[in-house]
C-alpha cells in the first residue's frame, strides 16, 4: 500500500461523519479516488422501501470528490467544497454497498474541478452522478 493511500485512509477514518457512515477508501491515485459505503439500516430514507437516504449518497460523493482533489498530481494541499451538483438517477438497491469514483480532471491556482459517479452492486448502472468545484489550498 502506498504512503499516500495509507495517509488518506487515516484521514477519512478520522472524519467523524465519514466514520459514522462507515466509508472506506478503496483506491486513491493521480486525482482519482474510490470510496465505498456499505448498506446500513440507520441510513434508510424510506422505511417502506429500505432505500438509503440521498443525503448519505451526497456525503459519500462529496468525500470522494475531495479525496480525488487531494490526490491530484499537482499536489494541492487541503480542499473544501465550493459547489457540488448531484443528479440522482435511480434508488440504490437496499442491502447493497454503494461505491463512488471521482476524478479531479482540472486544477487551477485556486479551484479544482471534479466529476463523480456512484454505483451499487446491482448492475453497474449509476445511482447518481456529480460535478463539483473545490477550493485548492497550498498548491505548489
Amino acid at each position: 500500500m502506498s504512503d499516500k493511500l495509507r495517509i488518506a485512509r487515516q484521514f477519512i477514518s478520522a472524519l467523524p461523519f465519514s466514520e459514522a457512515l462507515n466509508m472506506s477508501l478503496e483506491d486513491l491515485d493521480g486525482g482519482v479516488a474510490v470510496i465505498s459505503m456499505p448498506y446500513d439500516s440507520k441510513l434508510v430514507g424510506d422505511p417502506r422501501t429500505g432505500v438509503i437516504h440521498g443525503g448519505a449518497v451526497s456525503a459519500l460523493m462529496d468525500t470522494c470528490c475531495g479525496a480525488a482533489v487531494m490526490s491530484h498530481p499537482s499536489n494541492p494541499g487541503g480542499t473544501a467544497t465550493i459547489d457540488l451538483r448531484i443528479e440522482y438517477l435511480r434508488a440504490a438497491k437496499p442491502g447493497q454497498t454503494i461505491t463512488a469514483r471521482a476524478e479531479c480532471y482540472h486544477v487551477t491556482r485556486s479551484v479544482a474541478f471534479v466529476r463523480a459517479t456512484a454505483r451499487d452492486e446491482e448492475d453497474g448502472s449509476p445511482v447518481a452522478t456529480a460535478t463539483g468545484s473545490f477550493v485548492v489550498e497550498g498548491k505548489r
